[in-house]
């Protein structure tokens, strides 16, 4: 329980002693702040990954915190970019723009580090409270409840890659007994995914289902063979069994933030764990009202 408290809460990690968690470091906040008297806060934000599965030329090599800029206007009009919704890169760049060390590159996070980050700027610009509609599976109403973004727990990476600073694991499948070597999807494998998905709708073609396109970007070789053609051979055939077993571990064992949370339904008092719904108000919460 004492492990458990410790990693609850912890969307935002004090700084070490004798740190400055408010010294700006743009030109920018410069001149805001000499002109303005204004301070654009910093904030601390621990990496559910701890930096383990980032190789030593990575500036997020053993890291375990990384600093961000709160956010701003400058992150709104990002928002609401026509060419990055289009990209599929809005939240990258919202990243990106926010990132106090400019050499991470925000395409290299962990797909759960990334969310880290995202609901860590979240907070800093619109608070820890967000309201999302949900139907309760006690009395079937639709209702706005209230989620705590700053209680989130943070889950972290619990088994050791095969070599430090690798985003590489092995799982040995329960039915045909095979050796799977599998990564943590990043940031540019959920980019790659999101543009072949367009790419299959442009061409009127059937795209992959979440199962296998997952596994295809998730799973690096198989009983030593890294052939990407016979490796998705494989996946179409592999045994229902085999393909639930890895996709449970690969889930149970991903670091990053756990969506959920207990809440209320305000027209029964039911209680219960909801995974938290993002909409569009999660970074516009005006929009939601």
């Amino acid at each position: 329980m004492a492990e458990e408290r410790e990693t609850r809460n912890a969307v935002f990690q004090q700084p070490p002693p004798g740190v400055d968690p408010r010294m700006p470091t743009t030109t920018a906040a410069d001149k805001v702040k000499a002109d303005f008297g204004i301070d654009i806060p910093l904030e601390t934000v621990p990496l559910p990954s701890a930096g383990r599965v980032y190789p030593d030329s990575s500036a997020l090599h053993n890291v375990e915190t990384v600093e961000i800029r709160a956010m701003t206007a400058r992150e709104e009009d990002i928002l609401t970019s026509k060419a990055l919704l289009k990209k599929g890169t809005v939240i990258t760049e919202l990243i990106r723009s926010c990132l106090i060390d400019k050499a991470i590159n925000p395409n290299e996070l962990l797909t759960g580090d990334r969310n880290a980050l995202m609901v860590a700027i979240r907070i800093t610009g619109y608070g820890p409270e967000y309201d999302a509609e949900l139907q309760c599976t006690e009395c079937d109403q639709r209702a706005p409840r209230v989620f705590d973004l700053g209680a989130l727990p943070i889950k972290r990476l619990a088994i050791n890659p095969v070599a430090p600073g690798m985003n590489l694991f092995e799982f040995t499948l329960p039915y045909t007994k095979k050796v799977v070597k599998f990564k943590f999807i990043t940031g540019m494998d959920e980019v790659d995914i999101m543009s072949t998905s367009e790419k299959q709708k442009k061409l009127g073609l059937p795209s992959e289902t979440n199962v296998t396109t997952n596994l295809l970007y998730s799973i690096v070789g198989i009983a030593g063979i890294e052939d990407r053609a016979k490796i998705a051979n494989f996946v179409r055939m592999m045994p229902a069994r085999d393909s639930l077993a890895l996709r449970n571990y690969i889930r149970d064992n991903e670091p990053g933030i756990t969506m959920k949370q207990e809440v209320t339904c305000p027209s029964c008092g039911h209680s219960e764990e909801v995974s938290m719904p993002i909409g569009v108000s999660f970074f516009w919460p005006s929009a939601g009202r």
